[in-house]
């Protein structure tokens, strides 16, 4: 029999891998290695580096124990070839092996570098995800549109989740309406489980605190779950505690409390500690039981199988360029505040005071804050993909750029997005405590101490006035700055000039 051999990724934990469903355990050789490509191609916050090559750690000793060969290579081994396609050439000189299978890598670059090996490469689809890419491409195929509420409908159908026979559940499918209540005076929930890291975690923690330390982003005090067992443990507890307020209030920002009601298992589900199946199987046992509403449940489910799904369809459906689109011809570089230097918008400082020290934003701070600010301002779509591919745990290109360049930079030109995802302060306002003791004045339009996302919002559907205003979604915005004073339409464009002039020049604004 001839050996081969079988890649898992960082990102491919689970025991169910359609790689290692192919493989013969008792002569195939799993291949594991920790790769400074894969560490630096962007330079990535600590404790995602952390998280994953403890999670790796782990596994390998789990195949080991479940009687697989593991060739596994730490990042500091003297022979560690540097690159996942080196470290395969090394493991088959080494065990005469010729081929390579290995379940479909979530990023293009990454395909690119293993099909340009000289071996032989099977790759498999990743069943670990509801639909495949084929299924998705059928499902497209045809649309002028592809909007995710349509495929969602699919995919509810397809697993059966929240549905009462051929009909859903409480007689619609999606109880978004319900799910925008403004942030409470106060969270009964503690947050999300956390974990004391054993020997395993914190030798991980020393050499990440050794080799990336000076990279943006806090290392310590880490509580990631690092295993399947303590992966599912956090998953219960958002079960109990949490999804009972979850919907009515998973869009709401508070300046002390950083996890509100959210369950901060992506990270898990991304690299594969937990399965979607299980995660909604768990959601909706939660509403059968009474224990959660409809819309809580609803709107945890509909972000996994139909938000999580669709935009991994879209990613590999649009194909390798994807990522660098820039749809809006955006051009200016990213502010220094987004690493954490000086503002007065108080918004912003809190929500990359806290991706610094956790690695983590729920998807409003991420869409409405930051990544609102940097699309009013006309940042480069790269350049902001970039960072949230750098700054977030849970981030893989795959769920990454749909969600940055489509969704939140309408840089695909609308592939995903009807509209682009812009507000004044005003949402802000509404949804968090955050304008309350910030330095500007959400109420203020223009003049000393206006806040910047009131100045911002007119000049960026004034810079983009051909492009929107025809769209039925964004013409009543339209209609309402050409009801305004001209010399108050003056005030506001010049003042948004001034503004943007003292960002690009690395003033503190």
């Amino acid at each position: 029999m001839v050996t081969r051999l079988v890649l898992v990724l960082g990102d491919q934990l689970s025991e169910d891998l359609s790689a290692l469903k192919a493989a013969d355990r008792d002569g195939d050789i799993v291949v594991m290695a920790e790769v400074m490509t894969e560490a630096e191609y962007v330079e990535h916050h600590p404790k995602k580096i952390a998280l994953i090559f403890a999670a790796m750690r782990k596994f390998a000793a789990r195949m080991r124990d479940d009687g697989w060969d593991v060739r596994y290579s730490e990042l500091d081994d003297t022979e560690n070839a540097g690159s996942i396609p080196g470290e395969l050439l090394r493991r088959a000189e080494e065990t005469g092996a010729e081929e390579v299978l290995v379940t479909r890598p979530g990023e293009w670059r990454l395909i690119a570098a293993l099909e340009d090996m000289p071996l032989r490469l099977r790759m498999l689809g990743d069943d670990r995800f509801i639909a495949s890419l084929e299924e998705f491409e059928d499902w497209a195929k045809g649309r002028k549109a592809l909007r995710m509420e349509y495929f969602y409908r699919e995919m509810r159908r397809k697993t059966g989740f929240l549905m009462d026979g051929d009909k859903p559940e409480g007689g619609q499918w999606n109880f978004d309406h319900d799910n925008r209540k403004p942030a409470p005076d106060e969270v009964d929930f503690g947050g999300p489980m956390q974990f004391t890291p054993d020997e395993t975690v914190e030798a991980v923690l020393d050499l990440v605190e050794a080799r990336f330390g000076d990279s943006f982003g806090t290392l310590r005090p880490f509580h990631f779950a690092t295993d399947q067992g303590q992966a599912r443990r956090a998953l219960a507890h958002f079960i109990k505690h949490a999804l009972p307020k979850f919907g009515d209030l998973q869009d709401a920002m508070l300046r002390d409390n950083r996890f509100l009601y959210h369950a901060l298992i992506s990270p898990y589900l991304n690299i594969g500690l937990l399965s979607p199946m299980e995660v909604c199987e768990a959601a909706e046992a939660a509403y059968r039981d009474g224990h959660a509403p409809i819309n809580a449940v609803e709107g945890f489910i509909r972000q996994i199988i139909g938000w999580r799904e669709y935009v991994r369809g879209i990613y590999f459906h649009e194909g390798p360029d994807y990522p660098r689109r820039n749809g809006l011809n955006h051009q200016r570089k990213l502010p220094w505040l987004y690493w954490g230097g000086e503002t007065h918008m108080l918004c912003l400082s809190k929500a990359v005071e806290q991706t610094r020290d956790e690695a983590y934003a729920h998807h409003i701070q991420r869409l409405m804050i930051t990544g609102n600010f940097a699309l009013l301002a006309g940042v480069n779509p790269a350049e902001v993909h970039d960072w949230y591919l750098r700054v977030y745990v849970d981030a893989f290109e795959w769920v990454e750029a749909p969600n940055t360049v489509g969704m939140s930079q309408f840089a695909d030109g609308g592939v995903i997005a009807s509209k682009p995802y812009v507000s004044s302060g005003a949402y802000i306002n509404r949804m968090s405590d955050y304008c309350k003791s910030c330095h500007y004045s959400v109420t203020k339009k223009t003049g000393e101490g206006a806040c910047p996302f009131n100045l911002l919002y007119w000049d960026f559907l004034t810079r983009h006035r051909e492009r929107f205003e025809n769209n039925p979604r964004m013409a009543q915005m339209y209609r309402t700055w050409d009801r305004m004073d001209e010399d108050r339409r003056k005030t506001v464009l010049k003042e948004a000039d001034a503004f943007l002039d003292r960002l690009s020049a690395g003033e503190v604004v």
